[in-house]
């Protein structure tokens, strides 16, 4: 079994090959849950400007069957425990970049990829000012064969029919339950 601390001290490389050995998700198991997120690539200098932890989540949409979700801005305050979400002025939790589950069945990925599912930031109604999400085109796997608790996706950044790999990964260590009042539609169907 490979664990969060392993994965912590792990390179791009030895991050890599978690990926290109991954398991497929249990779709199932991830409807309607949250996952601590921990970026495990970037300098320490854009930690400082962006983040380490974020929060995402997954959701079964009851209209579409989609399993779909979106990521929260959360207090950088470890991941020992769920971090607690920033708010807007309303209160509400700071969302960006919805994207759904999709099966990587037929698409061919950088770096010879082929598991069995990825994140597509392009089809979940992103705003035009969430660039990166509308381009994201992220695997992500099952760090161990017939376990949810521990994910990891690689970034991966589709322009046109060209698909860029970044040497960016991050791991998601579940939470728990997506509380009913916490679910967000879709950036395009907000009124």
């Amino acid at each position: 079994m490979i664990t969060l601390d392993d994965m912590l001290e792990m390179n791009g490389s030895d991050l890599f090959e978690i990926v290109r050995r991954g398991h497929p998700l249990d779709t199932d198991a991830l409807a309607d849950t949250t996952y601590t997120g921990i970026d495990l690539s970037l300098p320490d200098f854009m930690h400082r400007l962006l983040w380490k932890s974020f929060r995402k989540t997954f959701h079964r949409d009851p209209v579409s069957g989609a399993l779909r979700g979106w990521n929260v801005k959360v207090e950088q305050e470890g991941w020992d425990t769920p971090p607690r979400p920033l708010r807007d002025k309303k209160g509400e939790p700071l969302t960006f970049g919805h994207y759904e589950v999709r099966s990587a069945a037929g698409v061919t990925f950088p770096k010879g990829w082929s598991g069995g599912h990825y994140l597509d930031y392009r089809v979940a109604g992103n705003r035009f000012f969430d660039v990166p999400a509308r381009l994201g085109f992220c695997p992500l796997v099952s760090v161990n064969e017939g376990d949810s608790e521990l994910l990891l996706g690689w970034e991966v950044f589709k322009a046109g029919g060209l698909l860029v790999p970044i040497p960016d990964f991050w791991v998601l260590k579940r939470e728990g339950p997506l509380a009913a009042d916490a679910i967000k539609p879709r950036p395009d169907q907000r009124g």
